[in-house]
């Protein structure tokens, strides 16, 4: 979308306030079909890698939640996934062209959404990253979530303030909120990729509970199995 309105001059759409076109006023004009396909693709792959990686852990292909904690955070981010997710559908079907006012509501839905889903995915990582610290995969998944996580919370933060203060500063924000946005969630890419090759039940919590040999053997061995991997 930000190539077809450089390659097309530039136009002014009838939706913008300043120089600079908002993924919403090229989404509002001849690209709606686009628009919404697109954010309808991103809220669907989103939310089913949150739920696909769920049921990896729980069927022993990922490494498993060891505490109820780790469970329930990973619900709440696939909570926040559906909610961010609607929230991208609808703004896209009501664009700021013709629906301005449910536009904006259904965008802050969608920041909301997005910003639950990755704060309670970066707590359960952490939860996870203390359970096995010997296994390098999870230290760098979570410490990819959590850096790309507080930067796009930020400027999630300064884009709502722009919005109504400088609006090329916003429509900048914007486009680098959904450059990143498209890189937190090719680190679930990431995530699930480990689980090739690994068979049903060979990482299961059981066996990291079994008594069968010391607890820092069991984290080696299981480093070794999700590296491996």
């Amino acid at each position: 979308m930000l190539v077809t309105w450089l390659a097309t001059g530039r136009p002014h759409y009838v939706s913008m306030d300043g120089s600079i076109a908002y993924i919403s006023d090229i989404g509002a004009d001849i690209l709606k079909p686009l628009f919404v396909a697109g954010c309808a693709i991103t809220a669907v792959c989103f939310f089913l890698s949150l739920c696909v990686e769920r049921g990896l852990r729980h069927v022993g292909r990922l490494m498993p939640h060891m505490h109820t904690r780790e469970r329930v955070f990973g619900s709440l981010s696939i909570f926040g996934s559906l909610i961010g997710g609607c929230g991208l559908i609808l703004l896209s079907i009501f664009d700021t062209k013709r629906h301005t006012s449910l536009h904006r509501v259904f965008l802050l839905v969608f920041i909301l959404g997005v910003a639950i889903s990755a704060i309670f995915t970066v707590i359960e990582f952490r939860w996870l990253n203390r359970d096995f610290p010997d296994v390098r995969t999870l230290k760098i998944a979570y410490l990819a979530k959590a850096i790309i996580a507080a930067i796009l919370i930020l400027l999630a933060f300064a884009f709502g303030v722009a919005l109504y203060q400088s609006s090329n500063v916003g429509a900048v924000l914007e486009w680098t909120i959904s450059f990143g946005f498209t890189l937190y969630i090719l680190t679930f890419f990431f995530d699930l990729r480990h689980s090739k090759e690994v068979q049903h039940g060979e990482l299961s919590a059981e066996k990291f509970t079994t008594r069968t040999m010391p607890h820092n053997d069991r984290l080696t061995a299981s480093a070794m199995q999700a590296d491996s991997a």
